[in-house]
C-alpha cells in the first residue's frame, strides 16, 4: 500500500468527487485531503468507519476493566451470578 495515492488536495476532491468515493469504497483505504498542503480531513467508506468506531469502543471498554482492576473494583463470578439471581427474583 503507497499512502501518496491517498492523499489528495481539496481542489481534486472538488472536481473528482465521484471517482474519489468510488476508489475509497472500492479499495476501503480512507483518502486523506489536505489544503494549502496541510492534512484538513480523512474520508473514509462506512463499513471501515463503523469499524474503526467499534473497535475504539471495545479499546476503551477493555481500558475501564483495567482501571477498575488496578482500583479493585472486582467481583467474583460466583457473586455476579447470586447478585443476577437476587434481582431477578425481586420481579
Amino acid at each position: 500500500m503507497n499512502i501518496t495515492n491517498d492523499i489528495k488536495p481539496v481542489t481534486y476532491l472538488k472536481s473528482h468527487a465521484a471517482d474519489l468515493l468510488k476508489q475509497i469504497n472500492d479499495t476501503r483505504r480512507p483518502v486523506i485531503i489536505t489544503q494549502n498542503g496541510e492534512p484538513r480531513a480523512v474520508l473514509q467508506d462506512p463499513q471501515s468507519y463503523e469499524n474503526m468506531r467499534n473497535a475504539i469502543g471495545l479499546l476503551k471498554l477493555v481500558s475501564q476493566g483495567e482501571t477498575d482492576i488496578r482500583n479493585g473494583k472486582t467481583m467474583t463470578q460466583d457473586d455476579v451470578f447470586e447478585n443476577i439471581e437476587k434481582m431477578l427474583k425481586k420481579k
